[in-house]
């Protein structure tokens, strides 16, 4: 995991990872200033080294002088061993209401060196004519008087093509989206998108993907939207790739705090959704893409305050993205936490949660890797002996009847506060909670209850399946048949017990695995100066 400095005002924003000569390259926003683009590197894509600051706003004048927002490393396809990055950038003059696209170059990932571009910046910021023409431009809705301060000559920045999408205060929401620059090459031509909005239509239904061909080196036209799903408000950070013959366009969409995608045989042809097509559940926002030796990898930010995306955020471990033989795409577990692996402890000493008072039927055998548990009435907790912070279980889990069940973890044996992960085997719903017990004297804000986060899965054998669940640090995730259901974090809990749950419900669990995982922390002992 990374995140800013526990306690800071500051937070990790939108990521972008890139990975060359074994070396994963973080770069990401700092929120809520948005002054630089922080960059960061790793050997395992777990644990995290800061070194120099990637990029910072510009001078007082500059279009690009307010706020650096959402960017794109790639390699240079026109200068072999050099990078570009293509940012988003707001000025002050335009009180932030129009969203520009920036470039910025390296030869060694960690030298950046924006794009000439000539803005008024001849000009001290103090200049009269300067401070009069920015203050007339600020309140202007003219796209003329806008572009007047660009020199005809200059690529960049670069802004919507008021043709095929909002360009203008007077249009839509009275801002201009233009953001979330995402470079894509074919292997013939370079392609640029970014989150727009069409200029036709609802006006919350307008979300889209810009779309900007590369004519020549660092210069590119504008063309209709690559995708325009007619419900969105905005679809934002875009990325465009290619596995298997298909080529897949993810993006996150703010109405519910999910990542998606759609797909499409050939660029040019309709873009079509599966039934599904959520790659990850609610919470993780700003999805990118980048590929390693092992494949695709899906990068994002959680929010752990789902009110406010700009506080206490965290980059969770990677998922690995699978192609299924349909064609769908399934996020699974980051192989590098194996990495992390340690004793395998033994499972058959669990025992009840709650003393035996005869009021039920009353269930409990474990024998080498297999557990058998059955509780016929009333709530029911089963613990294994082990202080668990951070721990990786695997089973298959077999349920009969129509009961419910589910995990306890980080659990107090005594109050019983800790986490509650409820798994309907039948409805393929997976649920998280965290139940505690507020201050005494308290009336009923004593009962302290959170839902966190929830998701679904489907299989043709219900009733059973391959389970996993990892707590790792203040990062929870569980697989179901190797498909990742629920991907958070929360720190509520940090230590505690392991067990599982049953409410009428007869469960078999076979092969099961309880590992101890080392403790998740950033540091600097296994990386080399950068």
């Amino acid at each position: 995991m990374f995140s800013e400095t526990l306690g800071s005002r500051k937070t990790i924003g939108d990521v972008d990872v890139l990975y060359h000569e074994g070396l994963y390259h973080l770069f990401h926003l700092v929120l809520p200033n948005h002054d630089f683009i922080a960059h960061a590197v790793s050997t395992d894509a777990l644990n995290w080294r800061r070194v120099n600051n990637a990029l910072f706003i510009g001078d007082p004048g500059s279009w690009d002088d307010l706020m650096l927002w959402t960017m794109h490393v790639s390699p240079n396809p026109h200068r072999p061993g050099e990078w570009r990055m293509f940012y988003t950038g707001l000025s002050r003059r335009d009180q932030g209401n129009y969203q520009r696209l920036g470039l910025a170059v390296s030869k060694d990932l960690y030298h950046w060196e924006k794009s000439d571009v000539h803005w008024e910046d001849h000009r001290g910021p103090n200049d009269p004519d300067l401070v009069k023409n920015a203050v007339q431009n600020s309140r202007s809705t003219s796209p003329d008087a806008r572009h007047a301060n660009f020199d005809a000559t200059s690529c960049f920045p670069l802004e919507p093509d008021p043709a095929n999408y909002e360009a203008s205060l007077e249009e839509g929401r009275h801002w201009v989206s233009f953001r979330d620059p995402y470079y894509y090459h074919d292997g013939t031509s370079g392609w640029l998108l970014a989150a727009a909005r069409v200029n036709q239509g609802p006006i919350v239904r307008r979300g889209c993907v810009a779309l900007m061909k590369e004519t020549e080196p660092n210069r590119f036209e504008a063309l209709p939207a690559l995708h325009h799903p007619r419900l969105y408000d905005d679809v934002e950070v875009p990325n465009l790739f290619r596995i298997d013959g298909d080529h897949y366009l993810i993006g996150s969409i703010r109405e519910d705090a999910k990542i998606r995608y759609w797909h499409t045989r050939k660029i040019g042809e309709r873009w079509q959704s599966y039934h599904d097509n959520v790659l990850l559940a609610q919470g993780n926002y700003a999805g990118r893409m980048c590929r390693d030796d092992n494949g695709w990898l899906l990068w994002n930010f959680y929010s752990m305050n789902s009110k406010d995306r700009t506080t206490e955020n965290l980059m969770p471990p990677p998922k690995r993205l699978v192609r299924r033989d349909n064609g769908m795409l399934r996020a699974a577990t980051f192989e590098g936490i194996e990495r992390y692996v340690g004793e395998d402890l033994p499972p058959e000493n669990i025992s009840p949660l709650i003393d035996f008072d005869g009021s039920t039927k009353l269930k409990c055998q474990a024998k080498r890797r297999s557990i058998h548990l059955e509780c016929d009435s009333q709530f029911q907790g089963f613990t294994f002996p082990y202080d668990l912070p951070n721990f990786r279980f695997r089973a298959h889990l077999q349920m009969d009847g129509f009961g419910k069940c589910g995990f306890l973890f980080r659990l107090d044996p005594e109050t019983r506060d800790g986490y509650y992960l409820s798994l309907d085997l039948l409805k393929e719903i997976a649920q998280l909670r965290a139940w505690g017990t507020g201050e005494e004297g308290s009336g009923e804000h004593m009962m302290q209850f959170e839902s966190l986060q929830s998701g679904f899965w489907y299989s043709k054998d219900r009733n059973s399946a391959e389970v996993q669940l990892i707590a790792f640090g203040s990062y929870i995730e569980l697989s179901v048949n190797g498909r990742v259901i629920l991907s958070l974090a929360d720190q509520t809990f940090s230590e505690g017990s392991l067990g599982f749950y049953l409410e009428t419900a007869d469960v078999f669990l076979e092969e099961v695995h309880i590992h101890r995982l080392r403790s998740p922390r950033q540091s600097d002992e296994h990386l080399a100066s950068g």
